[in-house]
């Protein structure tokens, strides 16, 4: 059976990443100003240089139902079953509206996450992988909806300008954080984003010291594949991370840039480690 691994655009994946496992992307919607566009065409930078222009934040909306539909319809024309792996539904509708559809369809299922960005890459190359031994898409369906609690996603943010715009933290917070170089930890709880752990100092310090205390907290890694993701970041601050992952055993490090969707509610120099939690396995 040929079986498609899909998620939202928000997997953050490079293009060479999403040809190497053969996965599907479709786009949420990204509004500038009066301008709609398609995240992939709307980049980070642009992003930046908007919120910069107008003090407010783009508006991003998942797919309807009817989008959904096609998506999976046309996919369908060249494969047996798809297997979609949707933003967290609890910070987006996209998983509800997928799911919706997928009901009224043969051979398409769908997963919540409950992770975003390149957590939902490790989730969509894991099913990819055991399409290579597995012929039912049910089966792989479920085997990564059981991994997905192992799932580590986690962030340290340099600002609180975007959160405090997108109603995350009070002004208080904001000011406090700013005046005190505060660096929060963003982690993925419950299929939500919770701030969880602070840091103070330089980007590049907070990043390790970030980097140490995952490692420490969630440490029963699976060593053969972990992502480094950022909305932007310097080289120092990418160098750091790297070398944490690799200091703990990790065989394989894919960097990547986070993409509009994701980019519109962490603001930049953004940086995160993602990674199974559940120790060794095969990717």
């Amino acid at each position: 059976m040929k079986i498609a691994i899909s998620a939202e655009s928000t997997i953050d994946l490079t293009k060479e990443l999403l040809d190497k496992y053969d996965i599907k992307t479709v786009p949420f919607t990204v509004i500038l100003g009066d301008e709609e566009s398609k995240d992939g065409a709307v980049t980070p930078k642009d992003i930046f240089e908007f919120v910069a222009k107008t003090g407010v934040l783009p508006k991003t909306t998942a797919l309807n139902e009817f989008e959904y539909e096609e998506y999976f319809t046309e996919i369908l024309k060249d494969y047996d079953a798809v297997i979609h792996f949707s933003l967290s539904s609890g910070l987006s509708s996209s998983y509800s509206h997928a799911q919706a559809v997928a009901q009224k369809m043969d051979k398409v299922f769908v997963i919540d996450t409950e992770a975003l960005s390149t957590g939902i890459a490790l989730l969509a190359i894991y099913a990819r992988k055991l399409t290579e031994t597995i012929s039912d898409p049910a089966q792989i369906a479920q085997m990564a909806d059981e991994r997905k609690k192992f799932v580590q996603t986690s962030y340290v943010v340099e600002k609180l300008d975007y959160l405090y715009k997108g109603g995350r933290c009070s002004g208080l917070a904001l000011l406090g954080a700013n005046i005190l170089k505060i660096r929060p930890r963003l982690v993925m709880k419950d299929g939500k984003m919770k701030n969880d752990k602070k840091y103070k100092g330089n980007m590049p310090f907070a990043v390790k010291k970030y980097c140490d205390e995952c490692l420490q907290e969630f440490s029963d890694i699976d060593t053969s594949l972990a992502f480094v993701t950022y909305s932007s970041a310097t080289p120092e601050m990418i160098e750091a991370a790297k070398n944490a992952l690799i200091s703990a055993g990790v065989e394989t490090v894919y960097e990547t840039s986070a993409g509009a969707t994701i980019t519109s509610h962490c603001g930049e120099n953004t940086l995160g480690i993602l990674y199974f939690n559940d120790g060794k396995r095969t990717l």
